[in-house]
């Protein structure tokens, strides 16, 4: 999640959680971004994020690493609400006959909602993509309808 609107920039789903989930994640998000020097990485103290993958990405990125203190869940508050919203407004009533299904559901729920038409209150009560147009002018292509 880019902090600053709220966005999801990198996601990745797995059977089980692995390094390569948070490694395919972030390279999604650098992808998308190909972000600028001064780049801080804020997780929890997950293994994953501790795995030599991650840290050897970051490291190749030259971004640094931020992990939230031990057993603080404030840390993370702000991707947290972001995972309870996502079930409480889509996966938590669904029973999904694949895991194509829910993969696809879960595309759908953040790449044409939750970035495009959620609004949201940090940002002035429009969508992630709205903001990021009419503040720093990124051109994606996207209006809210």
């Amino acid at each position: 999640m880019d902090l600053y609107s709220r966005r999801i920039i990198g996601w990745s789903m797995s059977r089980r959680l692995s390094r390569h989930l948070a490694v395919n994640a972030l390279s999604m998000a650098l992808a998308q971004r190909r972000p600028a020097d001064d780049l801080i990485h804020h997780s929890d103290r997950g293994v994953q994020y501790m795995s030599d993958d991650f840290q050897d990405l970051l490291k190749k990125y030259g971004i640094t690493c931020s992990m939230s203190g031990k057993s603080s869940c404030y840390d993370t508050a702000v991707v947290e609400s972001f995972f309870a919203s996502l079930k409480r407004e889509r996966t938590r009533r669904k029973n999904y006959r694949t895991r194509d299904d829910a993969r696809a559901d879960v595309f759908d729920y953040i790449e044409r909602f939750y970035n495009r038409k959620r609004r949201h209150g940090y940002v002035g009560n429009i969508s992630p993509v709205l903001f990021e147009n009419q503040t720093v002018g990124l051109n994606s292509g996207v209006h809210e309808t």
